[in-house]
């Protein structure tokens, strides 16, 4: 009798629940909703890790792409859903970094309503212009968009993408004359992009780089502190008279925040893992992205300091959801 009554007791312990979680997790396949359409940096990243955490976890790692909303709608579908771990998101620098200051309300609260895992990656952010337009520079651009006010256009992945946060902040800094036009994913845009209805755009490194050595697309400029190695004759936007100026994407592992610790933990080790493994390296050897694979203390850290880094820049360029 004392032996059932100390089992029924152990068993709400929160140390062994979690313990019997770790050791049962995963079970079965995982979902990792990626909040944008196939074709970007989102996809790309996501699919890397994914592929070699789901050897280690023993479960394959189902990607789910659900754009729109400028990546709410995905966020709150798995604000809601079980956290028993299986549902997943890929968090980035819009939806944890620029939404919960652009969305005047959101059906969720971004800090509250997810656990961060891991950081997975640095991705440079770069500024494009299809191949035909006569700009090789920064300066060239400026030029451009004055010489034709109100007809140069800007794609994005879609309103809060990382792109879009990037091409604003450009603009704040240079007073440059460019309009935006949202699309649902980088793929879709980059399709408009190198057909020449759009003039410019920015994103990461990824889906844009076989662009430009393809020369469908130029870079005009970098927004890392530093040249990137596989453009070494393309200067940053400091470099060209912006000193200060710097903007990355970047992309994360979230889970419901009620998800057990144990299984964060589990989770984070995996992605650690999965960064230093060669299949990941290589993957991202051409263009300049940074694996990390952090801790799920140091990647909500720097959540913190992104947001209070970003919700300037929203609120300077006066950002709105439209």
């Amino acid at each position: 009798m004392k032996r059932r009554h100390f089992l029924a007791a152990a068993a709400g312990l929160p140390w062994l629940n979690n313990a019997r979680a770790q050791d049962k997790y995963p079970s079965r396949p995982i979902r990792l909703v990626v909040p944008f359409a196939p074709g970007g940096s989102s996809g790309i990243v996501a699919r890397a890790f994914a592929a070699e955490m789901s050897k280690g976890l023993g479960q394959e790692i189902i990607i789910d792409n659900r754009p729109g909303g400028a990546g709410n709608i995905a966020m709150e579908a798995v604000a809601k859903a079980e956290p028993d771990g299986y549902t997943l998101i890929l968090g980035h620098i819009g939806s944890l970094a620029m939404n919960p200051f652009m969305f005047a309300r959101l059906p969720f609260d971004t800090n509250r309503d997810f656990a961060p895992v891991s950081l997975f990656a640095k991705v440079p952010s770069i500024f494009v212009v299809n191949a035909n337009v006569p700009v090789k520079n920064l300066k060239d651009m400026l030029e451009y968009c004055k010489a034709n006010p109100g007809r140069v256009y800007y794609g994005s992945a879609g309103n809060g993408s990382a792109g879009h946060l990037a091409f604003e902040y450009l603009k704040l800094t240079t007073g440059m004359d460019i309009q935006h036009v949202p699309y649902k994913g980088t793929g879709p845009q980059l399709t408009d992009l190198i057909g020449g209805q759009l003039q410019a755009s920015s994103a990461g490194t990824p889906p844009l780089m076989p662009h430009v050595k393809a020369g469908k697309l130029r870079v005009f400029a970098v927004g890392t502190t530093r040249r990137l190695p596989e453009l070494p004759d393309v200067p940053t936007v400091a470099e060209q008279g912006y000193p200060g100026f710097e903007t990355v994407q970047w992309y994360g592992l979230n889970a419901p925040a009620k998800v057990p610790a144990a299984i964060i933990k589990r989770l984070a080790d995996e992605a650690g893992k999965a960064a230093r493994s060669r299949e990941v390296q290589e993957r991202f050897a051409g263009d300049s992205t940074e694996e990390i694979g952090s801790t799920a203390a140091e990647y909500a850290e720097f959540i913190r300091k992104e947001q209070a880094r970003w919700s300037v820049v929203v609120k300077a360029a006066k950002i709105k959801a439209d």
